[in-house]
């Protein structure tokens, strides 16, 4: 049995779920309403206030979408109950980042600013304080949809591992190279 598939999900206080013929999943909550497909071949069935996920056979297919149909719809409940946060943190001298509504303009190092357009369900901000490296914070309920334009804002300079220059989530810790020895 799939140690993660065979873990109910309890639903908190306020989140209702709705399971349609086709395994169509939706979850509604105080932050809103999520929906997600899941294979027609797993079973949902609601027990005690809780979800619980069973699978037909025990194929290595259906051994792994019942792992991964109970996480998607775990980080569903999550998110309509509390949502999910992400914080990036631009290291360098000159890097800066300012939120404009949806448009998040910033100035990496490049010759030009970047400005990207950020999906209408993310929350962003931006945080510059003095003697401290700019943050970018990114709120949202879906967590897929943040791990994605988080992904892509870190993509646009990766941490490099010498001086640790780039932009990188708080608290990611990056390994580190030995630069150029001297010559003797």
């Amino acid at each position: 049995m799939s140690r993660i598939g065979k873990l109910p999900v309890s639903l908190p206080t306020g989140v209702t779920i709705d399971v349609s013929d086709s395994n169509v999943i939706s979850v509604k909550g105080p932050l809103g309403e999520l929906k997600q497909s899941i294979d027609k071949d797993m079973k949902v069935e609601m027990v005690d206030n809780t979800i619980v996920l069973t699978r037909p056979s025990e194929s290595k297919n259906h051994k792994s979408l019942h792992g991964l149909s109970r996480a998607l719809i775990a980080n569903m409940v999550v998110g309509v109950s509390q949502g999910f946060k992400k914080e990036l943190e631009l290291v360098g001298v000159g890097y800066r980042a300012e939120a404009k509504g949806q448009l998040l303009e910033m100035s990496l190092g490049y010759s030009h600013e970047i400005i990207l357009q950020v999906p209408d369900e993310i929350k962003v901000e931006t945080r510059t304080e003095r003697r401290s490296n700019p943050v970018i914070t990114l709120t949202c309920m879906d967590k897929q949809l943040i791990g994605h334009v988080a992904a892509k804002i870190r993509s646009l300079r990766p941490p490099e591992p010498y001086k640790g220059k780039g932009i990188k989530f708080v608290g990611e810790q990056l390994r580190r190279k030995a630069g150029k020895s001297a010559s003797v």
